[in-house]
């Protein structure tokens, strides 16, 4: 007759034995963690009244972005502003500027966005009068000159005004299309004696 007793002591002993060694090793890995806030979203930095210049290959200024509150945040690197201000230059066309309330740049400053209270300005020129567009919220890519949002847009220059939602704002050939919905209302300024 065979003893059951006996022969479980050895199979139990090891399975206690590798338990045991699985909870030592999980308790040991979880002591390794860092709890330096990396995997956090807490600000690592803050800055105040900054000023961010970009420039082209010619040593000109590309854009501006200045705030004057900024915090930093090592997890995804990026930065998120209070009243942000960017400003794109361009040698042959009158600036654009792009006001908000909040701002949130990526790691490598490649995406600007922009939300609460929006507004695009086209500065004025001799041939033209100065264009301001205002929206909820933006996302501009400052480097390759383009921004859009998909929110409703007001567009007014002079006495003229424009509404849709979504656009499309390109920089480089200073085009600024609305997607849909769109009606509006011209009037031709009048001729300066």
């Amino acid at each position: 007759m065979k003893h059951w007793p006996s022969q479980l002591f050895p199979i139990i002993m090891l399975a206690l034995l590798a338990g045991l060694t699985f909870w030592l090793q999980s308790t040991i890995d979880s002591g390794n963690e860092k709890h330096d806030g990396k995997f956090r979203h807490d600000p690592d930095a803050i800055a105040e009244n900054f000023t961010v210049r970009r420039f082209d290959a010619t040593g000109e200024v590309r854009y501006r972005l200045t705030a004057p509150y900024l915090e930093h945040f090592p997890d995804d690197d990026s930065s998120e502003l209070k009243s942000p201000i960017l400003i794109s230059y361009r040698p042959d066309a009158p600036s654009i500027t792009v006001k908000g309330n909040y701002a949130k740049v990526t790691s490598k400053g490649e995406t600007v966005y922009i939300w609460e209270n929006v507004s695009v300005t086209r500065a004025g020129a001799a041939d033209r009068l100065e264009l301001v567009a205002r929206m909820p919220d933006l996302t501009a890519q400052p480097d390759a000159g383009f921004a859009f949002t998909n929110s409703p847009v007001e567009i007014t220059q002079g006495q003229s005004w424009m509404t849709g939602v979504g656009a499309h704002i390109d920089n480089n050939n200073s085009t600024f299309v609305l997607q849909s919905q769109v009606k509006g209302q011209y009037i031709r300024p009048r001729a300066t004696p």
